[in-house]
């Protein structure tokens, strides 16, 4: 094969590193942005957050004669209170002494056996701050320092097991049992398998831990505080939780039925649980309220999941009869190039001191302009929502229209992997809400009529229904399906299953009640 040289000419998207900088922050969320700002800061000197005033005034801070400036103003300033010292001073002690009524200069001798110190001295004017410790920020402080020492259930247990009166072996059963609890506060090993890693533990033949040993210690970890932590399951948990009630018929009654029978409850089989405790409808219906009192995961009382707060990015509000998109100003701060440092780079001079500036100019300027591109971007795509979806913002979710990502797409003449990155985590505050750009993105259904109902509208259809559905007699899927067929929307029994399940609603059969 013989060799030769071929010139073509052609086009090529180059992911330079700029690209790269602003696909990253397209992508990224409002808290991963701030995480983003908040290094760039701190790694590149040229970058500076602006303040609120003017940009003049900006840029005159940055320069020598601005901090010539300043700092004779803050002289001037200190020289002004030098001189009204004495009398600030006398005014302070004046008002301290006459009006403030915390302490008197001469503190009676005698005072009546029935009096209380706010009889005598009345309480200050001043606030008192919580970190003071009096009234209710004494109790908040407290607790909340109470709440922050127990990291976990382990923990909380630990501390308590540790005030019984047990042997070192018994001990090392109890470390083992409550290590192996999870946040749920069940026992998440099985029984045989916690005693073989304690005999491996102590590899003695002669001291061989038995089951018996570990049960009896594994009964006093359930009923710590809280009870119920070790159960296997929840119908141990539930009956440990019973246990420590008063004797009573009902809670025996209770006891029996979460023992022996807690699936059909579950199922609400209730026909069925009334022939085996021979208990008329009433009885029963005590039973379930007490039922329901229990905790099925008591460790959740411990250890508690931190709230993730949503900061929206974009608001919508409906102003003189015209809704409006804006970008929120609180979700990063305004960048800018400080003045002093860039007024060092030399076009000319090539040391290091010099390009390290020039780079981190540039950077900065990328990064600047990059963060701009993203809050184009995304006010663009917010706009492009909230008219596709101004019926939804009116009426709610039964009037959201279908939409698609290739939509928005065609409409602003971006890519659907632009769209894509932009709506991913990203959230949109408007009157009825807080929601994710993805929520108003949906599959649709054919109507009778030949148009579309979007999936979003089924859902709240469906989720109507069955909130006005008597809870003797639930809607099954069926039903529905012919309720919105009748309605002109052309979806199967099927479909119904699956936008419940998708809301997390039981079948017909576990959504009844008793009367």
């Amino acid at each position: 094969m013989k060799q030769s040289l071929h010139m073509k000419m052609g086009q090529q998207l180059a992911m330079t590193p700029q690209l790269q900088q602003a696909i990253k922050l397209l992508q990224l969320s409002t808290l991963e942005l701030q995480t983003e700002i908040q290094d760039a800061l701190e790694n590149n000197p040229m970058l500076e957050v602006q303040e609120e005033e003017g940009s003049d005034s900006r840029s005159e801070e940055g320069t020598e004669q601005g901090i010539e400036a300043k700092e004779q103003k803050r002289n001037e300033e200190k020289k002004e209170d030098e001189k009204s010292a004495p009398d600030m001073d006398a005014t302070a002690m004046e008002f301290s002494a006459e009006d403030s009524g915390v302490m008197p200069e001469t503190m009676p001798e005698d005072l009546p056996v029935d009096s209380a110190w706010e009889d005598v001295y009345e309480a200050s004017a001043a606030p008192v701050s919580s970190s003071t410790g009096s009234g209710d920020g004494e109790h908040r402080d407290f607790t909340e320092f109470h709440n922050s020492g127990v990291s976990s259930i382990q923990d909380h247990l630990n501390e308590q097991i540790r005030l019984a009166p047990l042997s070192d072996r018994d001990m090392l059963i109890a470390e083992t049992l409550i290590d192996a609890i999870d946040d749920n506060g069940y026992l998440i090993d099985e029984l045989d398998l916690i005693i073989d890693g304690l005999n491996r533990a102590i590899n003695d033949p002669d001291y061989t831990i038995e089951t018996d040993e570990v049960e009896t210690v594994l009964h006093m970890v359930q009923h710590l505080d809280p009870p119920g932590c070790g159960a296997r399951d929840a119908s141990e948990c539930m009956h440990i939780q019973l246990s420590q009630m008063p004797e009573t018929e009902l809670v025996e009654q209770a006891k029996n039925l979460v023992r022996d029978h807690l699936e059909l409850l579950a199922s609400h089989d209730f026909p069925k649980l009334r022939r085996l405790y021979k208990i008329n409808d009433e009885r029963l219906r005590e039973i379930i309220t007490l039922i329901r009192t229990l905790n099925p995961r008591p460790g959740r009382q411990i250890v508690k999941d931190l709230d993730q707060y949503i900061v929206p990015d974009v608001f919508v509000k409906k102003e003189k009869g015209v809704w409006r998109v804006e970008l929120n100003p609180d979700i990063a701060p305004r960048l800018g190039i400080n003045s002093l440092y860039a007024g060092m780079v030399k076009r000319a001079d090539k040391s290091d001191d010099n390009n390290f500036l020039r780079n981190h100019l540039q950077e900065a300027r990328w990064f600047i302009k990059s963060l701009q591109s993203r809050n184009e971007t995304l006010l663009r795509v917010g706009t492009a929502i909230v008219e596709r979806q101004r019926s939804f913002l009116e009426y709610g979710d039964e009037a959201m229209k279908p939409l698609v990502l290739r939509d928005i797409a065609e409409q602003l003449s971006l890519h659907e992997s632009t769209i894509s990155r932009v709506t991913t985590q990203k959230y949109i505050h408007t009157p009825r809400g807080i929601f994710e750009f993805k929520y108003f993105f949906s599959s649709h259904v054919s109507t009778a009529n030949g148009g579309e109902c979007s999936a979003t509208a089924i859902r709240a259809m469906i989720r109507k229904f069955i909130a006005a559905e008597d809870a003797t007699k639930p809607l099954s899927d069926s039903k529905i399906a012919n309720t919105l067929v009748a309605e002109g929307i052309q979806v199967a029994r099927r479909t119904v299953a699956k936008y419940r399940e998708s809301m997390a609603i039981p079948p017909s059969n576990e959504r009844k009640r008793l009367a």
